[in-house]
């Protein structure tokens, strides 16, 4: 066994044991081993045998965890990849389409229907890339590899937790690489923790029944405290000789490292008034009681914006400032202006 550290990102680095080669089990024994803890936490030694029958290791989800492109990117470029034109009106015919179920998710759960959209429209394309890797070999494949074993275990084990709770058959259990699923991408954990029964049936489908889909995103962004008589955060304009020092810090170790830098770096929007922020176009930001933090997502010269509490809340969803703002982009194209209904 030898000792290595890796890099996470560019803000620190851990140390993790590896195993030399001659001492690592084989996948086949590796499996066996996993058969064992699943059958000792009280699964059924049948249902244990029949998830695991035919398990692959499957050497794409290694290459694709392990060579995820690096490569040089800003929001100016992100955004128009992210959201084309194309995909602000497919969504908006969305949004028209599946009106009635949108707004009876949103009475239910709080969560404007917008942003239930634009969640569907940016994971999955409104559903129609959920990735096609049975989900049992890639997570038993990724914890076998050792990279993150701690992290697939517990993918793994929640895998067959939503197995035995017959939510959907083993064959259709498929989603992306790294074990994401269904038309809102949740990881196994997330599922057992957001996944919701839109349609009252005795299952959470988010494969394909879009009450539980919708259901499911909105069940997320509740739990993790979204205000419905909010809106996420705003593109803004800087005076001259604006005190950088007000912008939150970018970097962080961690999500929890996050929300207190945001914590310590909100103001009422008052106070961004006085001084001297404005919207986009110029005009005062509105005079409404609800605070902000002022954050980048590229540097100093590049966009800057005002972030609400529901921000927050799309940060637990994916902790990127690229991803949060395509998210909230597209919810405002979707209603702002738009022939459907505002939210």
């Amino acid at each position: 066994m030898r000792l290595k550290t890796i890099f996470t990102g560019l803000l620190f680095s851990i140390p993790v044991f590896t195993l030399n080669a001659a001492d690592k089990p084989t996948f086949e024994q590796y499996v066996n081993k996993l058969k064992q803890e699943a059958v000792e936490k009280g699964y059924d030694a049948e249902f244990i045998n029949d998830s695991f029958a035919n398990v692959k290791y499957l050497q794409r989800a290694v290459k694709a965890d392990k060579n995820q492109p690096e490569f040089i990117e800003t929001l100016d470029t992100y955004l128009p990849k992210r959201v084309p034109e194309w995909k602000v009106k497919k969504a908006r015919e969305a949004y028209v389409d599946n009106l009635p179920l949108l707004e009876k998710v949103s009475k239910q759960y709080g969560v404007q229907p917008r942003f239930i959209v634009s969640l569907w429209a940016l994971e999955t394309n409104f559903g129609r890339i959920q990735g096609k890797m049975p989900i049992i070999d890639s997570v038993t494949t990724l914890a076998y590899d050792g990279r993150r074993e701690s992290f697939f275990k517990k993918q793994l084990f929640a895998s067959l937790e939503i197995l035995k709770q017959g939510h959907i058959p083993k064959d259709k259990f498929v989603g992306s690489w790294a074990g994401a699923m269904g038309q809102c991408q949740f990881i196994p954990t997330s599922f057992l923790a957001y996944a919701a029964d839109g349609d009252n049936d005795g299952k959470k489908d988010i494969w394909t029944n879009k009450a539980d889909v919708f259901a499911s995103v909105a069940n997320y962004l509740k739990q993790e405290g979204w205000d419905n008589n909010k809106t996420w955060g705003r593109q803004v304009l800087l005076p001259e000789g604006f005190d950088k020092e007000l912008i939150m810090p970018k970097g962080s170790r961690g999500l929890g490292q996050w929300l207190k830098n945001f914590k310590s770096a909100e103001k009422p929007l008052s106070q961004w008034r006085k001084l001297g922020i404005t919207r986009m176009d110029g005009r005062e930001l509105p005079d409404v009681n609800v605070t902000a933090a002022l954050i980048m997502p590229d540097d100093a010269k590049g966009r800057m914006y005002l972030a609400y509490d529901n921000y927050k809340s799309l940060m637990h969803w994916n902790r990127s400032y690229y991803f949060v703002t395509s998210v909230g982009y597209l919810a405002d194209r979707i209603g702002y202006p738009s022939p459907v209904p505002k939210s």
